[in-house]
């Protein structure tokens, strides 16, 4: 089994700590993304886990082995882990042809000639590099030689892939059908795979699941629908989401037995608020609402807010509403409000069940 077990990792550099009493387990066979911001500690991880780093604390263990342990003072060196990096650059050698980048690996090795081109013939026909293996790297395109970083990876059959942002450097379209063959691939290779990066629609699309870090802190596991349906805190919640979800202050009030949040410029009335009230020791929350759990009314309707259109952003399948309710700014995505414009009277609700609401002290979800 190739499931990787991280526990109480720490680095620091310097008086700076990257990575704060990190834990996680990574199940074999899994396509498991480190994903935040830059500068989190989603690389640094990484970097841990291939041996380029030494923690500064914590243990590593990749299924029996302990590839490193701060108590015990064990530390595999990287090559001898079985893990293949494909790196964001790609870093394949200038000089080679694409068929000795793919090769090196296994030429260092000392294995034999024809057993190496062997594999070089596979793994180059799997990717559909074939007709490549006599250019040079100045002769590739892009996506061209984000492959060939790959099948120099796989002709190794590690024990596990570790990718640090393999597909930033390719243009937009070209991202779509990348992520779209890596995930072909893992389902072929079942390999587990550790992907790092800051994109999320690269996570959610690819990911089984997904670990979110913050300023060296683990915020949360889970699959992309767990994610995206149950934030734990405000900034999971604002991570995930494209449009960015909507956050607004508020007080939470009983009137008549009924729970009311109040904005300050208009006020919301809750379904399940006797269950929030139990929660949280303040009344003071942080509501957020996704924009495409927003419907648009040109007419009022119950418990609904009114706002003004600002900007349309038409999208073709959907369009996107910057709406503005008193001072403060909301966004909308409708597919079927495609008469509405600039500076057009709205009413708004919210879905009720697609609420999430966060306490404001701790920004932990109550809901």
């Amino acid at each position: 089994m190739t499931n990787v077990v991280i526990k109480d990792l720490m680095k620091k550099y310097g008086k700076t700590i990257a990575l704060k009493d990190v834990s996680l387990e990574i199940k074999d066979g899994e396509f498991f993304i480190l994903l935040g911001p830059s500068g989190c500690g989603k690389t640094t991880t990484l970097l841990c886990i291939a041996g380029l780093l030494t923690p500064n604390k914590g243990e590593i263990r990749m299924g029996e082995t302990v590839l490193s342990s701060s108590e015990s003072d064990a530390f595999i060196r990287p090559q001898n882990r079985d893990a293949a990096m494909v790196f964001q650059d790609y870093a394949i050698y200038p000089h080679m042809t694409v068929y000795k980048n793919i090769a090196f690996p296994l030429k260092i090795r000392n294995m034999e000639k024809s057993k190496i081109e062997s594999k070089v013939r596979d793994v180059s026909q799997r990717l559909g590099i074939s007709k490549l293996l006599d250019r040079k790297p100045k002769q590739l395109s892009g996506g061209q030689r984000q492959r060939v970083a790959l099948a120099r990876a796989m002709v190794r059959d590690p024990k596990i892939f570790l990718m640090d942002e393999p597909l930033s450097n390719l243009d937009a379209k070209l991202r779509v059908y990348a992520r779209a063959e890596l995930k072909k691939l893992h389902e072929v290779m079942g390999t587990t795979i550790v992907y790092v990066t800051h994109d999320q629609i690269e996570a959610m699309s690819m990911g089984d699941r997904i670990a979110i870090l913050n300023d060296g802190v683990l915020e949360q596991v889970g699959t992309p629908i767990e994610i995206y349906e149950n934030p734990k805190n405000l900034f999971v919640v604002g991570f995930i989401g494209n449009p960015p979800i909507n956050i607004i202050e508020g007080t939470l009030i009983e009137k008549n037995g009924e729970f009311i949040v109040e904005f300050g410029f208009s006020s919301y009335q809750l379904s399940s608020g006797i269950e929030i009230m139990k929660k949280t020791k303040t009344p003071e929350i942080m509501l957020g609402i996704r924009p495409e759990n927003i419907t648009i009314t040109k007419e009022s309707r119950e418990n609904a807010i009114q706002a003004e259109v600002e900007v349309v952003e038409p999208l073709g399948r959907e369009n996107i509403f910057h709406l503005r309710i008193n001072d403060k700014p909301l966004i909308a995505v409708s597919i079927t409000n495609k008469d509405l414009n600039v500076g057009e009277k709205v009413w708004i609700s919210f879905d009720t069940d697609r609420i999430h609401i966060f306490d404001k002290i701790t920004q932990k979800k109550i809901n």
